[in-house]
């Protein structure tokens, strides 16, 4: 485990946008009525929001949510240092989709912007990045953009993936800040695990052919094309509630805090059933987690901000802690506690 802390940086705000295409699981066409209402109990997720055919791509969510947040928090462009944008949903292959938005944001030459390649504990991963680096370089404010658009992945006849992803993008406002409280790390992988999750095709050891696209049917309801998302929905549950919650315990007594010592704790949206086991194990009070799942689904390194600023809102405006938790595609998990003072959420943008 890699335990470490972050000094002087202070989060400012969080902004998020999502598509204006609502998706409803009650109309998904490939399970019968007694199957839609299994998924929907299973998996929380009723709706999710989709880009479809409108051209929208993570970047554009990003931008629109970074404009907002710099409006909200009456920041000066030119006092952004850094920009990270985390996503496995990048516009292109080259060059790196944080530097488009470098440009496009219209911040300084001098912002120095790159991007991570991380879905779900990509939240996690970018703060420990981002304050680490503005801790360091006494960077004034950066913006850390996380989200996926996942639904370009799924296939509709693939059951077992198509009804849970919900596309979404976020950005973080940071400060250098000598009076912030530490953010305190905990990060893991296990890239043994990495055909968990997975798109088999695509990349450089797999380019793209005409039969990438082909779907076959791999019974069980299942079909799908090789350049699709490939989700092990048991290895993926039976790698969370065993590895998250002993990293939260170790966390734990890592920093001599309790679960009383939070006011929230905000996990990445993978599933309820898979949530709620880990929730129960680490006996936090059901009151002081938050879902978004019902209403967006899993929305990858979306997930942990959006639910902050769809679930909690003014509830944030005074002082409050928090311990957030992303695991998933990887394997790659962490943990993290900050606290947060009048943090600035404005309410989602829809595009």
């Amino acid at each position: 485990m890699a335990f470490f802390s972050v000094e002087n940086i202070n989060l400012l705000g969080i902004a998020a946008a999502v598509p204006r295409n609502e998706i409803s699981n009650y109309d998904y066409d490939f399970l019968n009525e007694s199957e839609r209402k299994l998924l929907i109990k299973t998996t929380g997720i009723e709706k999710r929001r989709a880009v479809l055919n409108s051209g929208i791509t993570t970047t554009d969510l990003g931008m629109a949510a970074a404009e907002k947040l710099l409006k909200e928090t009456n920041t000066s462009k030119d006092d952004i240092g850094i920009l990270i944008f985390i996503s496995q949903t990048p516009d292109y292959l080259l060059p790196a989709s944080s530097i488009l938005l470098q440009n496009r944001l219209g911040l300084s030459k001098s912002c120095m912007a790159f991007d991570i390649n991380l879905g779900c504990s990509g939240y996690i991963y970018g703060l420990s990045v981002i304050g680490s680096l503005m801790n360091q370089a006494k960077i004034k404010k950066g913006l850390l953009i996380a989200g996926d658009i996942s639904s370009i992945s799924a296939v509709r006849e693939d059951k077992s993936v198509y009804p849970l992803f919900g596309d979404a993008a976020t950005a973080t406002m940071l400060e250098y800040n000598t009076q912030a409280d530490k953010m305190h790390f905990s990060l893991q992988n296990d890239g043994s695990g990495y055909e968990a999750i997975i798109v088999r095709e695509g990349g450089v050891r797999k380019p793209l052919t005409k039969e990438s696209f082909l779907i076959e049917d791999l019974g069980n309801g299942v079909s799908r094309a090789p350049r699709n998302l490939e989700l092990n929905g048991m290895d993926v549950f039976n790698f969370s509630v065993t590895e998250v919650p002993a990293n939260v315990i170790e966390f734990l007594r890592e920093t001599s805090t309790t679960v009383d010592s939070y006011d929230q704790f905000i996990m990445h949206q993978a599933n309820l059933l898979m949530n709620e086991t880990i929730r129960k194990k680490l006996k936090f009070p059901a009151e002081k987690v938050p879902y978004s799942l019902s209403k967006y689904g899993n929305t990858s390194s979306a997930s942990i901000p959006l639910t902050i600023v769809t679930e909690l809102g003014k509830k944030v405006s005074g002082n409050v802690s928090f311990l957030l938790s992303g695991f998933g595609v990887g394997l790659s998990w962490g943990t993290v506690s900050l606290k947060t003072h009048n943090l600035v959420c404005p309410q989602l943008i829809e595009l």
